[in-house]
Order: structure tokens, then C-alpha cells, then sequence
């Protein structure tokens, strides 16, 4: 909250905006607590997404992050801040999730990838469908406006900040018959 992170010119991340990320938060507040929460951070970039977790009392972030040199600047920054909570790991997200099947699940899993990623319409299923989500927990994915959810049995919400548009989906709670996903 209110540090400026100040990555090496040349960084290829965009992070995502102060004001983006203070309404997303308002947002998520409402939807899921925070606090104590198990955080997957897919696409970290330069890990303003887990650092806001963190100091917010997020019992564990889980940072994911294929470009080694954005890897170790979270690492570094959040050693600076701190911040034992944040696991950082460098790996291409898809497997990642693979892997993270089976594990317990997260009370959010929030997903920055790359604009130009052909695979971003496939992040939904790739996270429900490795059951990455805990009962009732939030997959919030940052994505271009030309990006469509709106058919996804899951969407619970859609923001847009200037640029920047968030989709919201929820986990089926406990008990309730999971949706299979288009």
C-alpha cells in the first residue's frame, strides 16, 4: 500500500494501475476476506497484485511468473518488503496449475496474463477445471476489452477501470453441483 515499485527500465510487465487496483480491491472486499485468505497470483509481472495481498493479510500468496528477470524482481522486492508470506516461482503458468491440482485450493486466484496471450479465453477452465478454487472462491482475470466472459456459467462480474477490465467468477460453494464450463 502506497510503496511505488520501480522496476529496471526495459521491464516488459504492465502493471496494473493504482486506481484499477484500489477498485478491484473495494470490490474483492465485498466478495471474499482477505484477510487469512490462500492467493494464487498467476502472471505476477512485477508483483503489485501479491504485494497488495500481502500487506492486506493474506495468509499465503503463491506468485507465478515465467520471465526469469520479473521472477527475480519479486523475489527481491518482496524480501525487501518483508513480505514471508509471498512464494514466488518461476514457471509457465499453465503448467503451474497443472501441477497445483490436487493442492489445497485457493480463496482467490487472480490472473494478469499478457493482452496479446491467444490463450487467455481458456484461463476459466484451465482454473476450474485443476480445482484451484476453494468453495465459494473468487478467479479474478485482468484482460483487453476485446476479451468476452459473458457466456461463462461462472461470471459473477465484469469491471473496466479506464482500460483495464477485470472478470469475476465464483467457485461453487460447499455441496453445490459444480457447472461444467463452456
Amino acid at each position: 500500500r502506497g510503496r511505488h515499485l520501480s522496476p529496471a527500465k526495459g521491464f516488459k510487465a504492465r502493471p496494473t494501475t493504482d486506481f484499477a487496483k484500489e477498485n478491484l480491491f473495494n470490490v474483492l472486499g465485498h466478495l471474499v476476506a482477505i484477510e487469512g485468505a490462500r492467493v494464487l497470483d498467476l502472471f505476477s509481472g512485477t508483483g503489485s497484485i501479491a504485494y497488495e495481498f500481502a500487506s492486506r493479510g493474506a495468509a499465503g500468496v503463491i506468485a507465478i511468473e515465467a520471465d526469469y528477470h520479473h521472477y527475480s524482481f519479486i523475489k527481491h522486492v518482496a524480501r525487501e518488503l518483508h513480505f514471508t508470506t509471498v512464494k514466488v516461482y518461476c514457471a509457465d503458468v499453465f503448467l503451474a496449475c497443472r501441477k497445483l491440482a490436487g493442492k489445497p485450493p485457493f480463496d482467490v486466484v487472480f490472473a494478469d496474463p499478457p493482452y496479446d496471450l491467444p490463450r487467455v479465453p481458456d484461463l476459466p477452465a484451465v482454473v476450474f477445471d485443476n480445482h484451484l478454487l476453494a468453495p465459494d472462491g473468487v478467479l479474478v482475470i485482468e484482460h483487453p476489452a476485446t476479451t468476452r466472459f459473458a457466456d461463462h456459467s461462472r461470471l459473477i462480474d465484469h469491471r473496466h477501470y479506464g482500460s483495464v477490465n477485470f472478470s469475476l467468477f465464483r467457485a461453487p460453494a460447499t455441496g453445490e453441483e459444480p457447472l461444467a464450463t463452456p
